[in-house]
């Protein structure tokens, strides 16, 4: 295999770096303003390194009570908690009971099925905002924790992704287990979902960070500010809603803590979440 010339390699590593530093700057810009003063925040927003570092920020966002000057991130943070963890254990129970169903049982309409999950895949969401809505609304469960979690509760993609992988596990397995007096469920809970773990592990990734970050659905499946989560919460924020002043630190702090959990996540597993997202996209 030929090989470039060494300096044309370099070149490729330095621009490939170049790109690299292009993309981080806006985080270590955000990392640095979070440990400035609002004096020097203002007056030189861009340096990446403070004068006089302090935690101040963190102290007031991860304080007791109301804390933070009126912001009230911890509550934000409970919220978002609360709706990201039985939003995730859900989806990865029915997405990967859906997508077992969708590869391996046979009934009439399945192909249709199907195409409708693809299609579903294709619909923006912001077209259903309004429906989102008005069904909430109808149903009694707007500004609640149920309208925030059930309607999340089910993902296109997810069911897309396992029934992808399921597909890829060999037949002869579940025929062996069947042989063995294993009915479906038993298949599907002790056979195939263990073995498919690569899968699992990338739907809950996915389904973590969609939920963590989502933010039009809760825009309009809530009011009250007791249901405010990070993403609602630090937008009503940013726009001014809870003080006045730049506060540049306070709302660039809040906002790195809420990036930290699906980072580390991400990081942990990011060679499980490859693996899962190409299952099934080279067949024998």
């Amino acid at each position: 295999m030929a090989r470039f010339p060494r300096p044309a390699r370099l070149a490729g590593y330095a621009l490939l770096l170049a790109f690299a530093l292009l993309y981080a700057l806006p985080f270590l810009v955000q990392l640095s303003t979070s440990f400035k003063t609002d004096p020097e925040a203002a007056s030189n927003p861009l340096s990446l390194l403070p004068t006089a570092p302090t935690t101040a920020v963190f102290e007031q966002l991860t304080g007791s009570g109301e804390s933070g000057e009126g912001v009230p991130f911890m509550r934000w943070l409970g919220n978002s908690t609360l709706v990201t963890v039985v939003v995730t254990l859900g989806r990865v129970l029915f997405d990967s009971a859906a997508g077992y169903a969708l590869a391996r049982l046979h009934f009439r309409g399945r192909a249709l099925l199907v195409v409708f999950v693809v299609a579903v895949m294709a619909v923006p969401g912001v077209v259903l905002l309004i429906p989102k809505f008005l069904v909430l609304n109808t149903l009694g469960i707007f500004d609640t924790y149920t309208g925030m979690i059930v309607p999340l509760l089910f993902d296109a993609a997810g069911i897309f992704i396992m029934k992808q992988f399921f597909e890829s596990i060999p037949k002869e397995v579940e025929e062996a287990a069947r042989i063995d007096g294993a009915g479906v469920g038993r298949i599907f809970w002790y056979v195939v979902l263990p073995m498919s773990k690569p899968a699992l592990i990338t739907v809950t990734l996915l389904s973590f960070q969609g939920s963590w970050n989502e933010f039009t659905h809760f825009l309009v499946a809530t009011q009250s500010s007791d249901y405010e989560t990070l993403t609602t919460g630090l937008a009503r924020f940013v726009s001014g809603g809870l003080g006045a002043g730049t506060q540049y630190p306070l709302k660039l702090g809040a906002a790195l803590l809420s990036t930290i959990p699906v980072a580390v996540l991400f990081f942990c597993f990011q060679r499980y979440f490859i693996r899962g997202a190409n299952a099934g996209s080279v067949k024998e």
